[in-house]
């Protein structure tokens, strides 16, 4: 598949020193275009992306200030270099780059769409735990939006950046995915589901920075603020553009 110039990859990577040459390797034969945000990494991350051959945009600050602050970032200056869409996914090993192209072919048959990865929820070593926050994230975007996805938690996405310019995100860290994603369905931006294949390491080789109990409090407290917007702006922005698409 040819290279677009207007598409790039973003990784952000905290603390995945034993995957993230391998990865960015990996991501490099589908897309030359990439960005890699080390969010304040304490191990050699930062170190060994050095050492990489590749010219790649390396965004790099001393402290952690979380998954979506990393995007931010990497949005922002994506948008300086015109870039008009990002494809994001995680630096632990659990995507597969290699189903990039098919990101590629959906937003030609989708320009302007945000396409979301979509796993299989049931196989080899996936945590009980995720199956339950994607149903649980799942209920609540429906409600939010009045749209249904079959997986609104994964990291691997394709966005159409160009149209988040004036987003001024609420949220830092694992939770900015799920505020972008409702603020887009809000705005009347197409969001299409894509399979992609997940891979999940056995319990005891599993990194994961999800913390249960804070992270899953501020999932929810942001649940809370988006339903109440739901009300007052969510759901007559909507109507309001049907009404102008059929008048």
């Amino acid at each position: 598949m040819a290279e677009r110039n207007d598409i790039c990859v973003i990784i952000p990577t905290y603390n995945n020193a034993s995957t993230i040459l391998r990865v960015v390797d990996e991501t490099m034969k589908y897309c030359r275009h990439l960005i890699v945000v080390n969010d304040g990494s304490t191990d050699n991350t930062l170190e060994l992306l050095k050492t990489l051959p590749y010219e790649l945009q390396i965004i790099s600050y001393p402290k952690n200030r979380g998954k979506g602050y990393a995007l931010s970032r990497a949005f922002d200056w994506a948008r300086t270099k015109d870039f008009r869409y990002a494809i994001t996914l995680d630096s632990d090993g659990q995507h597969y780059p290699s189903d990039i192209p098919h990101f590629i072919r959906a937003i030609e048959e989708h320009p302007g769409a945000v396409i979301v990865g979509s796993r299989f929820l049931k196989q080899e070593n996936m945590p009980r735990e995720n199956t339950f926050a994607n149903k649980f994230s799942n209920f609540w975007f429906a409600l939010q939006t009045c749209k249904r996805l079959p997986d609104t938690q994964t990291g691997f996405r394709l966005y159409p950046i160009y149209r988040m310019n004036k987003m001024r995100l609420l949220t830092t860290r694992y939770e900015t995915e799920l505020e972008i994603l409702v603020r887009l369905a809000w705005k009347g931006v197409p969001i299409v589901p894509l399979p992609i294949r997940v891979f999940y390491a056995p319990a005891g080789q599993r990194v994961t920075h999800f913390r249960k109990g804070r992270d899953f409090l501020r999932i929810s407290l942001l649940n809370t603020v988006l339903t109440l917007s739901a009300f007052i702006y969510g759901y007559p922005s909507m109507l309001l553009r049907k009404w102008l698409k059929r008048s």
